[in-house]
């Protein structure tokens, strides 16, 4: 569940004036509202890609309990509607926890149609501890430096330097911010969110999250339903295995996408030359593996690197045809320039940078109660290992600073709700960051939700990436409040995006990487990144 976002804009300082309006059914409140919407000034923050975006900043308590208390700063960044018909703010957010989601307001705002994109203020923010907002987390600057000890603790050894690593971080946490820790937590960037609301001067608001961002969405909705004017998820996390069980479930999944991806390696044989059998592929890449352990390539990926390289290639089928080339470098030219390469720019994006990573424990491991005997973790861990190997051990160390961890924790969140409108649900069945049933359980506990499902579809964030049933749903429902009815499980059914094939012949098979260019489905995944 690990996050990267390229930050391009910075807060300012919070000044009076808005350039911010009232959607047309919030008229009638608006004299009421005029006070908060004084809070935020908007200010230009344009980059290349994104020329007409604005950033701006908000305080809000550190500790709700304490409102009058100790302030934070929230970074926000806005690219304003422009058509007269003005339906209010749409916050956005690409998950994490820790993910920034200032560029995500870029995203959305060019990916849509422009017309529907026209009629909103989209919202990008970083929530409480991310990116620009102040204190911005960093426990243990480093963190994932290589080379790493072997993620499978095959050696009791192994096991004591990886839950060093842990406790080490888990105790840097506590000791650089034992006054903010106790804060970092859903529930809080979820207040944080409505405060966002009250400084925008908007009545109500409209929000799309992605992977973990499914899941503020589901706390907001349940904490302030009468401020939910739109909702929509995609790639949809389960409340009910946060977060222990949703790591283990997770690991089931993956292995499943990393079998497809030696699958498709197996399909193209004549450019890979790694075998016709996908079993003899994986028997291969586990044999890459054990070589790297004994001697990482340049000294940099060694198995727990090559482990961080591909599991992006379960968020995202766009990366196969690059792994794969790396792979097939490895095995068939003892050339490893492809895989470090592969390893420096999108493992780079797994890892979700110092900050994110801090973030991302914080969050995680505040929200809910994790096992504290880590004989817990070795049984669990080692069983998951016996039939889905691939990251079983490489997110159990992930997750581990949650079994050392210096707060208490929170009691989880019960979001079943049926005082909302009409929200709409996006969710792949073969997703393994978010797997299907995360999606068909939420839309059971949103009792006017509607399911959109890609059917046979593995991909991560699964709207604005080029399937053009799925954003036909997604444009309808931010146009007028539309969506689909059905009598089974998914209320309606897409086809799933083509899977990728090889690099062209005009790129070498065995040092191919994304040089020809980034598409749309390329930029969300940078953004959303993982891990869920």
């Amino acid at each position: 569940m690990r996050r990267s976002t390229a930050v391009l804009c910075g807060a300012t300082v919070v000044l009076a004036g808005s350039l911010t309006a009232v959607p047309a059914e919030a008229a009638s409140s608006q004299s009421a509202t005029a006070a908060q919407a004084a809070r935020v000034t908007w200010k230009k923050c344009a980059t290349e890609d994104y020329p007409t975006l604005q950033c701006a900043s908000v305080k809000v308590p550190l500790n709700y309990a304490k409102p009058n208390g100790r302030k934070i700063t929230l970074a926000l960044s806005r690219v304003p509607h422009t058509a007269r018909k003005y339906q209010g703010p749409l916050l956005v957010n690409p998950g994490g926890p820790g993910g920034s989601g200032l560029t995500l307001a870029g995203f959305v705002a060019s990916s849509l149609p422009k017309s529907v994109a026209a009629q909103y203020d989209v919202i990008g923010f970083d929530p409480r501890g991310v990116g620009k907002s102040k204190p911005a987390l960093d426990c243990k600057p480093g963190y994932f430096n290589p080379v790493r000890p072997d993620s499978v603790p095959s050696t009791a050894a192994i096991e004591k330097a990886n839950l060093a690593r842990a406790k080490a971080f888990a105790k840097a946490c506590g000791t650089k911010y034992a006054d903010v820790l106790p804060y970092i937590n859903t529930v809080s960037a979820v207040k944080d969110m409505d405060q966002i609301r009250k400084a925008l001067g908007a009545k109500k608001i409209n929000y799309f999250g992605y992977s973990y961002g499914t899941y503020l969405g589901q706390v907001y909705a349940k904490l302030f339903p009468t401020r939910v004017r739109r909702l929509v998820l995609d790639s949809i996390v389960d409340p009910g295995g946060v977060w222990y069980d949703a790591n283990i479930t997770q690991d089931y999944a993956f292995d499943a996408r990393q079998k497809a991806l030696m699958a498709w390696i197996a399909k193209y044989n004549g450019t890979y030359k790694l075998g016709t059998d996908p079993a003899v592929v994986e028997a291969k890449w586990y044999a890459m593996r054990a070589d790297l352990a004994k001697k990482p390539a340049g000294g940099e990926v060694g198995a727990s690197e090559l482990e961080d390289t591909f599991i992006p290639g379960g968020y995202y089928n766009g990366y196969w045809p690059v792994l794969a080339s790396a792979f097939a470098a490895h095995v068939n030219a003892e050339n490893d320039a492809p895989l470090i390469k592969a390893y420096e720019s999108i493992a780079a994006i797994d890892a979700s940078g110092d900050n994110g990573y801090s973030v991302y424990t914080a969050v995680q491991c505040r929200d809910v109660s994790w096992p504290r005997d880590w004989n817990q973790w070795r049984k669990d861990n080692w069983a998951v290992y016996e039939k889905a190997p691939f990251m079983a051990w490489n997110n159990a160390w992930y997750n581990a600073p949650c079994a050392f961890w210096p707060t208490k924790t929170l009691k989880p969140v019960n979001v079943a709700n049926s005082k909302l409108p009409p929200v709409l649900l996006f969710q792949a069945t073969n997703d393994a960051a978010t797997p299907y049933q995360g999606g068909v359980a939420v839309h059971r506990l949103l009792k006017h939700s509607s399911l959109v499902v890609e059917q046979g579809g593995g991909n991560h964030g699964i709207t604005l990436s080029g399937n053009a049933c799925l954003d036909k749903y997604l444009a309808k429902y931010l146009t007028d409040g539309t969506v689909p009815r059905g009598s089974g499980v998914a209320d309606a059914v897409c086809k799933k995006t083509a899977d990728p094939v090889p690099a062209s012949s005009t790129q070498s098979a065995l040092t191919a990487d994304r040089s020809a260019g980034t598409t749309s489905a390329d930029t969300l995944h940078t953004l959303v990144g993982v891990r869920g």
